[in-house]
């Protein structure tokens, strides 16, 4: 399954953002029209560098559809962020 939202929150001392909803499936719109130039992007990339084209992809899609339930929490002694991917 493809990320669908991801949500960020930052806190700091006198700061205090509410979470922020970020709709990820609209990033698939301009990435499903730029995939063609993408693809021959990373053909070249991997005609260079001498790696197979289709497992470059087929790893970078597994990647992708792992990022769903990554959670994120970044803090210091003075400020926190969360990034949560659903």
């Amino acid at each position: 399954m493809t990320p669908n939202i991801a949500v960020l929150q930052i806190e700091g001392p006198h700061f205090h953002m509410p979470r922020l909803w970020l709709p990820i499936f609209l990033l698939w719109i301009p990435l499903i029209l730029l995939s063609p130039f993408l693809f021959l992007v990373i053909f070249g990339l991997c005609l260079a560098g001498r790696v197979s084209p289709w497992r470059a992809i087929a790893v970078f899609w597994a990647i992708v559809c792992s990022l769903p339930g990554t959670h994120v929490r970044v803090s210091t002694q003075n400020s926190q962020v969360l990034v949560r991917i659903l």
